[in-house]
């Protein structure tokens, strides 16, 4: 199975700026990040991020900030509280009033549109990751975890985090496999823009 951008949802997890020095390999993490998010973003893919605890861990790393639909503050480790109603979307509002027709002439709604699936990564892939994600698995949603753009402070917990949630049932990919996944084909508009990014 391909990703599909129509269907996807990014969420990039806790890249705060107090965070970021503490991680092992955080330049290319970070890195990986901005291009998942540039990417989205190119593609109409919706961007959400979290931040754990700011007062204390700063905000979102700053070249992020304006590729985000929306950053959400937590305190709880695994931010699907935080995250469950930016991804699902609203109800839709009821058509009409009960005097206008009977309740069986009524035309329903039609569906809201549903990105099922969410392309996650972030900072610790241990820790906020790893119960975001697992998580977001229970609440029924795809998780497809970017390994190259996660991080911990060691790369003994990152690990160990990736034997979990592919035993949990996350698919595990990469940056540049999202990428191209979400394009399909060398002649997407965005292939020579995604091409310079990876570069």
């Amino acid at each position: 199975m391909l990703l599909d951008a129509d269907d996807c949802q990014l969420v990039l997890i806790d890249y705060q700026a107090r965070l970021m020095p503490a991680i092992h390999d955080a330049a290319a993490v970070l890195a990986n990040a901005r291009r998942l998010a540039q990417m989205a973003r190119w593609l109409g893919v919706p961007v959400w991020a979290t931040e754990q605890n700011p007062d204390k861990l700063g905000g979102t790393d700053a070249a992020l900030v304006p590729l985000c639909d929306r950053i959400v503050p937590k305190m709880a480790f695994g931010g699907a509280d935080a995250l469950l109603p930016l991804l699902t979307p609203p109800p839709a509002a009821p058509r009409g009033n009960a005097r206008s027709l009977p309740r069986h002439l009524q035309k329903a709604a039609p569906p809201a549109p549903e990105r099922g699936t969410v392309v996650i990564a972030g900072c610790e892939t241990h820790v906020c990751l790893l119960q975001s994600a697992l998580l977001l698995l229970e609440a029924d949603w795809d998780v497809w975890v970017v390994q190259d753009a996660c991080g911990s402070r060691t790369e003994r917990n990152r690990d160990a985090a990736y034997d979990r949630l592919a035993a949990a049932g996350c698919e595990l990919v990469t940056t540049e496999m999202v990428g191209f996944e979400w394009l399909r084909d060398c002649q997407h508009p965005q292939f020579k823009a995604w091409q310079g990014l990876i570069k």
